[in-house]
């Protein structure tokens, strides 16, 4: 299908600027994305190491509820982009697509807010009284930002699919500055405890919103947002959208279940390995923003090329981009290994955690130089090429038979803890990394572009 949305503008040196301008921009707006580490920094300062420790993996699950709406908006820019050069469609689909996206966040926001007391209990089972409060307060302000920060995430996903990601970026600044600041007050002078890390979310968020979608209904933008458009969906732009995004939409958020099912695992060794999870995760992050970023250019750059049916040109640039995603996430990665211990002093951790922290860093970081590009930014260039049902069929199982029900194995009836998730989850990467490059070299996924 996105042959179908690209035209002819894979070529020469248009295609190789092409690239490089994606990346780039795409590693601008990972990186204002990842200021959340601090507001996790923050959150380890302000607050006694039980509340923190639960408080923290709330973030995370938080993405299993985003991570839908967020999947279909990276499809849609794509669908977006393709429709630029035709500008009354173009209109009736940006607005179309941003109305049915955000009825789609309403409902999620609904769900979070019903179920969020059954939801920490089952996942994090019993805990005190105190601590519950804590989490209770901090799910409940965040899931009222999520439909404010989907209709950011729409807004900037139609500057960029127009090249004109600049406009996206200053907001994002804006943002994450505002969110910074409002922790650093709302902890260190009003004492607000756990809501002080909510609340400036809440506000950077909704201020993002409002700023971003002001931005899209000027009369000299591009993608300029009607309110006609916003009132009717459009059934076939929708369509389109869906038929690529269903599955890589179930890929990613049975992805995030699988992360929720694992963290549960591991609170039932207690706080030390919960807190010891939760700062190893914030660390490794920081590793995986370039390879984030080369992933999200991955599908722009080879879509197009696979749009105008240059499948030479898509495996030119597949193997381009992986191989800057290894130079640079190895560099990262080698990094944070070096400065591992200054990094961990950051927070306050007691001695058993913060061993456990840089035990579970080792292994992430380490293992990550060499298997992560392939086995998270390769599989975006077989989606670029509709390949979906591989990549998400490869995922699940992968997901389901390591990562889960080994770490079950080696966590939870070996008594590993946090270091068996993690082993299992290195075995899981070995089997994605294997499966994508076995497709990508047999060349199976060009059989997806072929017009029908």
């Amino acid at each position: 299908m996105l042959y179908l949305f690209f035209g002819n503008n894979c070529k020469g040196t248009r295609a190789r600027s092409c690239d490089r301008q994606h990346i780039v921009q795409s590693l601008v707006i990972r990186i204002h994305h990842k200021t959340v580490l601090l507001r996790k920094i923050f959150c380890s300062i302000g607050f006694h190491n039980d509340v923190s420790a639960f408080v923290r993996p709330l973030y995370n699950k938080a993405q299993h509820f985003k991570v839908l709406f967020q999947t279909l908006v990276i499809l849609g820019q794509v669908h977006v982009a393709a429709l630029a050069g035709i500008h009354q469609l173009f209109l009736r689909h940006t607005g179309g697509g941003l109305s049915g996206g955000c009825g789609l966040v309403r409902l999620l926001l609904g769900d979070c807010l019903l179920l969020r007391g059954p939801m920490l209990r089952l996942f994090f089972g019993s805990i005190a009284d105190d601590v519950f409060r804590a989490a209770m307060i901090y799910f409940t302000i965040t899931a009222i930002s999520y439909p404010f920060l989907a209709l950011y995430n729409a807004g900037a996903a139609i500057f960029r699919s127009v090249g004109n990601s600049e406009a996206s970026m200053r907001v994002s600044v804006i943002m994450n500055i505002t969110n910074i600041v409002g922790n650093a007050f709302c902890i260190f002078v009003l004492r607000m405890g756990v809501a002080g890390v909510a609340v400036p979310t809440l506000v950077s968020r909704v201020l993002g919103a409002v700023i971003i979608l002001k931005l899209t209904t000027r009369h000299d933008n591009v993608a300029r947002v009607t309110w006609d458009g916003v009132k009717h969906l459009q059934p076939q732009m929708a369509k389109n959208i869906l038929y690529i995004g269903i599955p890589s939409a179930l890929e990613n958020s049975l992805f995030q279940l699988g992360r929720v099912l694992v963290v549960s695992m591991i609170s039932l060794f207690g706080t030390v390995h919960i807190s010891a999870n939760a700062v190893a995760n914030n660390l490794d992050g920081m590793g995986c923003i370039v390879g984030q970023a080369i992933g999200l250019a991955m599908i722009t750059v080879v879509g197009r090329c696979v749009g105008a049916q240059q499948l030479d040109q898509a495996s030119y640039f597949t193997k381009k981009l992986l191989l800057w995603d290894y130079i640079a996430q190895g560099a990262t990665n080698a990094l944070i290994l070096i400065f591992l211990n200054p990094l961990l002093s950051v927070y306050t951790l007691s001695d058993e955690t913060r061993h456990l922290a840089w035990l579970l860093v080792m292994i992430h970081a380490g293992s990550a130089i060499f298997l992560w590009p392939a086995g998270f930014v390769l599989p975006n260039a077989l989606r670029a090429a509709n390949d979906v049902r591989f990549t998400m069929l490869t995922s699940i199982l992968s997901m389901g038979i390591w990562r889960l029900a080994f770490s079950y194995i080696l966590c939870v009836q070996m008594g590993m803890g946090a270091v068996g998730v993690w082993i299992a989850m290195v075995v899981d990467w070995v089997c994605r990394v294997t499966c994508f490059v076995v497709r990508f070299v047999s060349g199976a996924w060009k059989k997806k572009c072929v017009a029908k």
